[in-house]
């Protein structure tokens, strides 16, 4: 607290300080137990119209007495974070992919677990493939990817025996038939350059470019 005013009576201003500081209700006091809510407010009044009507002037000022404590300078830059702006908030969209990429990572796991799915030998990572531009096209390479086509699985429908592959007496499979039946060992070499092939490679994200040269060339197209 800052007081202006006439000064020349004798230290008046000084005089009248030292009076309200040396009162039994000083400054110091309402800290204490002993002056009760009531006493603080007269005090906290008499002080002020005590000294303006000696003709000063109050003038109240901030002192920087939280400087150099500890707790007091955390209490105050936690009261100045309040008034910093917010970041701008997520936007919906990146909250969406967030969430989305959350689902395919734990889709992925579930899926990796599927070591014995026959699709998960073709497409072990989980993602969007893109068709073929022709939709009979792309529904034969759909059906050789999950296995399923007329020929190895009409006994399902109609009841018939398994069908058998005669020159390798096992069950005729979609894996058998593209990559491991000794009959087309030839057709593989001619069209494919080679007999160690695996489902992946030829039925994968971008497939062979001689799939369907081969399957009509052993004349397999037609029964997908």
């Amino acid at each position: 607290m800052l007081l202006s005013g006439d000064d020349s009576g004798g230290g008046m201003g000084t005089q009248c300080l030292e009076r309200y500081w040396s009162a039994p209700w000083n400054l110091l006091d309402l800290e204490g137990e002993s002056v009760n809510e009531e006493g603080s407010l007269q005090l906290r009044e008499d002080i002020p119209q005590s000294l303006e009507s000696r003709g000063f002037e109050i003038v109240f000022c901030w002192i920087p007495s939280h400087v150099g404590i500890p707790g007091n300078e955390k209490a105050d830059n936690a009261a100045r974070l309040g008034s910093v702006p917010l970041e701008h908030a997520v936007p919906y969209s990146d909250m969406c992919q967030i969430v989305r990429q959350k689902v395919i990572n734990n889709w992925q796991e579930l899926w990796n677990e599927q070591i014995h799915n026959k699709l998960h030998n073709v497409k072990p990572v989980l993602a969007n493939w893109p068709t073929l531009p022709y939709r009979k096209a792309d529904a034969i390479l759909t059906r050789l990817r999950i296995g399923h086509t007329r020929y190895t699985h009409r006994c399902l429908l109609f009841q018939e025996p398994i069908p058998m592959c005669t020159s390798c007496n096992i069950p005729n499979t979609v894996d058998h038939i593209l990559t491991k039946c000794h009959s087309f060992n030839s057709h593989r070499l001619r069209f494919f350059n080679s007999n160690f092939l695996d489902l992946r490679t030829l039925l994968g994200e971008k497939p062979h470019p001689n799939l369907f040269a081969f399957l009509r060339n052993i004349g397999f197209i037609s029964q997908i």
